[in-house]
């Protein structure tokens, strides 16, 4: 029971939603960048949150099917088929042994997810399945898929075995944009901007650096300074967090994060919206608009209460 790649994409890895617990080693969590996009597919399939996933970039190659199967995909739409027969995003999907799934054109979004029923049979390291290529660790050998590797499932997935095909409502599933309006929360070094550079942060138009990757999105705008020079010692990051970069441009650190950095944190990218980042592409634009923490944590308890909802559907219609 197995999938094999076999004409490869440009950047494919197994990720899952992070290696927790050990930054305090210098160890960054990793994982998908589309969290969502994760959760909800596995949810969809009756798997745990965490399971693994494939993490594909267009063009994302082909996979070729050694076994019956019943996968979900959502994130970016890739315009999937399976033998040339379309398929959609964020609904349960049986395919067949010597099928073959392809993507045939970039709609929306930069990363597609691609889940199984039972998940993917991948050795853990640190307690995750998740690929941290700096590292070389985790997914397949620590590094990107290639042509000809195989990934076992971990359990039986046969089609036959799946009653109804349930599907993510639209409410739940991510409104990705190539000009998203992103919520943030002002960072502990906000307050050293000047004036007129917190206006620009919420009032401008900040364009995706080609020089953007899994660890942060260098992002080019106006530029903004600060009352004046600060030495900082080395402070914790996390996934969202914008810095002032010493030209006055910023960066939004990403899933492949460094665990600390010395640049001024200004704000943060709610958990919310950080889907929405992750799914933009160089040359794309972002604004930002400032929420409190009490708006932060209730948009997040809306989508845990939400995801709890799906859970209990697909366990009723698979009961």
């Amino acid at each position: 029971m197995s999938l094999v790649l076999v004409k490869e994409g440009i950047f494919n890895t197994v990720q899952d939603l992070g290696r927790e617990g050990f930054r305090r080693f210098g160890v960054n969590p990793a994982g998908t960048m589309d969290r969502a996009a994760t959760r909800l597919i596995n949810i969809l399939l009756g798997n745990d949150e965490n399971e693994a996933v494939l993490e594909l970039h267009f063009p994302s190659g082909e996979i070729h099917f050694e076994s019956d199967a019943t996968l979900a995909l959502g994130g970016g739409d890739f315009s999937p088929a399976i033998d040339l027969e379309p398929i959609s995003n964020w609904r349960v999907v049986s395919v067949t042994k010597k099928s073959t799934l392809r993507f045939t054109s970039k709609l929306k979004g930069e990363r597609t997810y691609l889940a199984v029923k039972g998940g993917f049979k991948i050795d853990q390291w640190l307690g995750s399945k998740c690929t941290n290529l700096a590292a070389a660790v985790g997914g397949v050998d620590g590094r990107r898929l290639r042509l000809g590797d195989r990934i076992e499932f971990s359990s039986e997935t046969g089609h036959d075995r799946v009653k109804k095909r349930p599907s993510v409502s639209t409410s739940l599933i991510p409104h990705y944009s190539r000009f998203p309006t992103v919520r943030i929360l002002a960072g502990a070094e906000f307050d050293c901007l000047t004036d007129q550079s917190q206006e620009t942060l919420f009032d401008g138009t900040f364009v995706v650096s080609k020089n953007s990757d899994r660890m942060g999105f260098r992002l080019q705008g106006e530029r903004l300074s600060l009352h004046s020079p600060i030495e900082m010692l080395s402070a914790a990051a996390c996934f969202g967090t914008i810095q002032l970069l010493p030209d006055g441009q910023v960066i939004v650190l990403m899933a492949d994060h460094q665990t600390s950095g010395g640049y001024p944190r200004i704000a943060h990218v709610i958990e919310r919206d950080l889907p929405l980042l992750a799914q933009l592409a160089p040359n794309d634009k972002v604004a930002f608009h400032q929420v409190g923490i009490v708006e932060a944590e209730a948009l997040l308890l809306e989508f845990e209460r939400d995801l709890q909802l799906l859970k209990a559907g697909v366990e009723l219609s698979n009961g």
